[in-house]
């Protein structure tokens, strides 16, 4: 209940009650509404500065978990970078250099991006900078791994023709140890057995006994099976691909056919004495890009090092051919 105001009427000797006119009454309402919407407004200036809504609160809550996430993920990128790096350097010192490629460059492997800026729309908010070097470490280590995947496509593509290259290079002799006289000439000058003169012998002589089977010393294709050469006789030569070609000479019989494809210590032929001979003997080249090549640096397929040092004695004697 609102007070009653007095006041004293010294006319009238005596106290009178205070009557408010109406534009009083107004005036006051009026004062009293204004002031309560300013402190309604400023309490909801301070709640929008100081005090978060919840949606608000939920708001922060994910961008710090947002945030939180981000750290971890450049933290794992960095692990992946390190793991990546000794891959490359793994593919640059040991598996390009074994097989005689050229290593990728470092400047190829770690290339940014040029032209324009791919990452401005990430630009403007509160954690662009974050953003972006995570999003720009995150491409850089996309495009490194592609070109890893393409190097590692290609050495397993180089390992496989290794191997095809291991298995077709003549690699064992043409007549087993155990089966052979002796080794009767080697590769390089010697006496012709019918001139006697001195003369390039372009492969090595093995002698046996007729019938000795002869056996393809590296995988390949059989190109000639026939007695057309001058002085071979009947003859083999097997095509064994990457510049590599070998030949048997002077056979008794065949045990293949011209086109027909062999893998090293196939039974091909048998020792003979037919054409330019002076007795029953294998004689075999080697040939590398057209050029003949001595045959005994081929032979570390089945000779222990003792046995290549007695053989590489004996084809370093110069003497007399048998063809």
């Amino acid at each position: 209940m609102a007070k009653v105001k007095y006041y004293y009427d010294s006319d009238t000797v005596s106290y009178r009650k205070v009557e408010l006119r109406k534009r009083d009454k107004f005036k006051r309402t009026l004062g009293f509404l204004l002031s309560a919407a300013l402190l309604g407004l400023l309490f909801v200036f301070i709640s929008f500065q100081f005090i978060d809504s919840p949606k608000e609160k939920a708001q922060k809550r994910e961008l710090d978990n947002l945030k939180l996430r981000y750290g971890l993920l450049d933290k794992k990128m960095i692990q992946v970078e390190g793991v990546l790096d000794g891959i490359q350097h793994r593919d640059n010192e040991i598996y390009r250099l074994y097989f005689e490629v050229n290593p990728i460059p470092e400047e190829q492997r770690k290339a940014g991006f040029g032209g324009v800026n791919r990452y401005k729309s990430l630009e403007g908010f509160e954690n662009s900078e974050m953003i972006i070097d995570v999003t720009k470490n995150m491409d850089i280590l996309s495009k490194q791994l592609y070109i890893q995947s393409k190097s590692l496509d290609e050495i397993i593509s180089l390992a496989e023709d290794k191997e095809k290259l291991l298995a077709s290079i003549p690699a064992i002799q043409p007549i087993r140890k155990e089966n052979l006289t002796r080794m009767a000439s080697g590769y390089g000058w010697r006496s012709d057995p019918f001139t006697k003169a001195r003369k390039q012998h372009k492969g090595m002589d093995f002698t046996a006994p007729t019938g000795t089977p002869i056996y393809a010393t590296g995988n390949g294709k059989a190109l000639r099976v026939d007695n057309k050469a001058t002085g071979f006789g009947k003859h083999i030569e097997i095509n064994h691909g990457y510049g590599y070609k070998t030949i048997y000479a002077h056979l008794s019989k065949y045990n293949i056919k011209a086109g027909q494809k062999v893998k090293r210590g196939d039974l091909i032929g048998f020792v003979g004495n037919t054409g330019r001979s002076v007795g029953p003997h294998l004689h075999y080249e080697v040939h590398k890009n057209g050029k003949p090549i001595n045959p005994i640096n081929f032979y570390y397929g089945n000779l222990t090092p003792e046995e290549f040092k007695a053989m590489l004695k004996l084809a370093s004697q110069e003497g007399q051919s048998f063809d």
